[in-house]
C-alpha cells in the first residue's frame, strides 16, 4: 500500500543552515505527495525540516492553553462574568474555573488550535517527525552534518511534543510509525503514562547523541537546537525528581543547564526586560528557541481573538502612568477580550518591578479626576502596526536564558543548595535601577522564607503569557496546584484534561482521562 505524507510549508523566508550549506527557499503550500517523488534532494529534506517548523508555530495557541490557562493568571474580577469591558469569557472560563469536561475540553483533538482551521493536533506533526526520521536515516543525498543536526531535531521536537502530551493527558497513544497521523484513524487505545516518560527520555539522549557537539542556532533560533534539547531535558527530569523524590534526576537537570552555560556562552539575561520580546529584536542573546513570526506572513491572529480589546471599548478606558485616554489609532489592538487578566494578578506585582507594566496593561475608569481600576489585559506582545492594522507578529519563546536560570535554581533548591546566584540575577535585570539588594535579593523577601514558593513566584513574573504557569505548579507538586488554583484535592483526577467527547467517537479505543465522564 503506497504510503503518503502531507506537508504544510509556509513562506519561512531565508532558510539559514548549519556551516558550509545555506540556502535559500522559497517555501510555499506543498499538497500530497509519494515517498516515491519525495526526499530525492537536499533541497527537498531543507523543505520539510521547514514544514515541521511551521506546523509547529500553527499550535502556538495550544502551547499557551495547556501551559497556563488552568493557572491563576486570567479570570475575570470579582462580582463580574464578562470582562471588564463587558465582553463575553465564551466558555474560557472553564480553563481557570476548573469546570472543564468533554464537552468543553479547553484543546481538543490533542493539541488542535482552535483559531487554526487545518487538522494539524500534535499527532500530525509527530506523523511528519517520524517521517522525517525515517528518511533520514536511510538517505544518501543530505551531507552528514545536516543529517546529524536534523535528526537532533526530530527526537528533541518528538519528545518535545509528548511532553507536552504526558502533562496534560498522561496515557498516551505512542506512534513512531512514519505514516499520515490523525488522531482520527491510529484507532490505538493509550499507553501507560510510565511508557510515555520512557520515550520522552530515550528521545531525549537520541537527539543529544545526534547534535553531538554541534551547539549552532539555526533560523535566528526559530529552529529546535541542542540547546532546546537541553532545556527540555532539565524540565523533564526536574519533573521526575519532583514527583519521584529523585535527587540523581535534579542532578541531571542541572547538568543539562550547566551544559548550556559552558558551550554557548553568548546567552545571557538583555539589560531590559521588554527588549526580549521586540520585534525589531528577534533571535536575540536571551532566546534559546522561539516560535518565528513574520509580519504579511504569519501572525498570533488567537491573541486577538481571546486576550486584547475590540478598539471602540478600549477607547473607553484610561491608562494611568500616561494620564491619557485610550484612542483608536495607536491603541487599535482590534481584538476580542474572552480572557481578561485579572487584578489581583497586576497588583501582585511590585510597582517598581519592570515586568508589570511590560507584561500587564491596567485600564482604569475616571471620575472627577480621580483614577478607578477597571481591569487589565495582556500585552507582552504588542506586535506591529501597518497600513493602520495592529498585526501580532512578536515571536513566541518557548526557552529563553531566564529560564535556564531559574529552572537551574529550581535544580539547587531540590538538591538542598543555595539558589541565591540565579534568582537574583533575574531580580535585578527586573527591577533594573531601582534593585535593593537589602530588600529585593534572595532570601530578602518574605516568600524567599519557602524557597521553593519564591521560585514559583519569579516565574509567574517573568513568564506570563509564555505558557509556563500550570505546568510549573504541576511540576512542584499537586499541593502548589491545591494552593494557587482553583482546583481542590478532591478533584484531583482533574490534574489532567479531559479528552473531548469528538475525539472520543471518533477514536473508540481512545479511553477517557480517569475521572471524567466518556458520555
Amino acid at each position: 500500500m503506497k504510503k503518503y505524507i502531507i506537508i504544510l510549508l509556509s513562506g519561512l523566508g531565508v532558510l539559514t543552515l548549519i556551516p558550509s550549506c545555506r540556502k535559500d527557499l522559497n517555501l510555499s503550500p506543498v499538497s500530497q505527495i509519494s515517498n516515491s517523488t519525495y526526499f530525492k534532494t537536499a533541497t527537498q529534506f531543507d523543505a520539510y525540516i521547514a514544514g515541521i517548523h511551521s506546523v509547529f508555530r500553527a499550535q502556538t495557541e495550544s502551547f499557551q492553553r495547556l501551559g497556563e490557562m488552568r493557572a491563576d493568571i486570567f479570570g475575570t474580577d470579582p462580582g463580574s462574568s464578562t470582562a471588564f469591558t463587558g465582553e463575553a469569557t465564551q466558555g474560557l472560563e472553564k480553563m481557570w474555573e476548573e469546570t472543564l469536561d468533554l464537552n468543553t475540553a479547553g484543546v481538543n483533538n490533542y493539541g488542535f488550535p482552535p483559531s487554526v482551521s487545518t487538522a494539524n493536533n500534535f499527532y500530525f506533526n509527530i506523523g511528519q517527525i517520524n517521517t522525517m526520521i525515517a528518511n533520514l536515516n536511510t538517505t544518501t543525498v543530505v551531507t552528514p552534518a545536516n543529517k546529524s543536526y536534523y535528526l537532533g531535531i526530530c527526537y528533541g521536537m518528538r519528545a518535545f511534543y509528548y511532553f507536552q502530551i504526558y502533562r496534560s493527558w498522561g496515557d498516551a497513544i505512542i506512534t513512531t510509525t512514519p505514516i499520515v497521523v490523525n488522531i482520527n484513524n491510529l484507532n490505538q487505545t493509550q499507553s501507560p503514562a510510565a511508557s510515555v516518560m520512557t520515550l520522552i527520555k530515550s528521545d531525549i539522549d537520541q537527539s543529544v547523541a545526534s547534535f553531538g557537539t554541534n551547539y549552532a542556532f539555526m533560523n535566528s533560533k526559530g529552529y529546535w537546537s541542542l540547546s532546546a534539547t537541553l532545556m527540555l531535558k532539565a524540565e523533564v527530569y526536574l519533573w521526575t525528581s519532583s514527583h519521584n523524590s529523585s535527587t540523581a534526576d535534579a542532578t541531571t537537570a542541572l547538568t543539562a543547564l550547566n551544559t548550556i552555560q559552558t558551550n554557548v556562552p553568548s546567552l545571557a539575561l538583555l539589560p531590559s526586560y521588554s527588549s526580549v520580546f521586540a520585534t525589531t529584536n528577534r533571535g536575540n542573546n536571551e532566546i534559546i528557541f522561539a516560535i518565528h513570526n513574520t509580519l504579511n506572513e504569519y501572525a498570533m491572529a488567537w491573541v486577538q481573538s481571546s486576550f486584547v480589546p475590540q478598539n471602540n471599548l478600549i477607547i473607553a478606558y484610561y491608562d494611568s502612568i500616561q494620564n491619557r485616554q485610550f484612542n483608536a489609532t495607536t491603541d487599535n489592538w482590534g481584538g476580542l477580550l474572552r480572557a481578561p487578566i485579572k487584578i489581583s494578578t497586576f497588583r501582585q506585582f511590585n510597582p517598581l518591578d519592570s515586568r508589570r507594566l511590560a507584561t500587564i496593561q491596567p485600564c482604569y475608569t475616571k471620575v472627577s479626576g480621580a483614577y478607578k481600576m477597571a481591569g487589565c489585559f495582556v500585552d507582552k506582545y504588542a506586535g506591529e502596526q501597518n497600513a493602520g492594522v495592529r498585526s501580532i507578529t512578536n515571536d513566541f519563546p518557548i526557552y529563553r536564558y531566564a529560564d535556564l536560570l531559574l529552572l537551574k535554581a529550581t535544580a539547587e533548591v531540590y538538591l538542598g543548595e543555595s539558589p541565591a546566584t540565579e534568582i537574583n540575577m533575574v531580580r535585578s535585570r527586573a527591577y533594573g535601577a531601582n534593585y535593593d539588594a537589602a530588600t529585593m535579593s534572595y532570601p530578602n523577601q518574605a516568600v524567599d522564607a519557602n524557597p521553593r514558593e519564591a521560585i514559583l513566584q519569579e516565574r509567574f513574573f517573568e513568564f506570563i503569557f509564555e505558557g509556563k504557569r500550570w505546568y510549573d505548579l504541576r511540576s512542584m507538586g499537586d499541593s502548589y496546584v491545591y494552593e494557587h488554583t482553583a482546583l481542590t484535592v478532591a478533584n484531583a483526577y482533574a490534574l489532567l484534561w479531559p479528552i473531548d467527547k469528538q475525539t472520543l467517537v471518533n477514536d473508540p479505543l481512545l479511553k477517557q482521562t480517569p475521572g471524567y465522564s466518556s458520555f
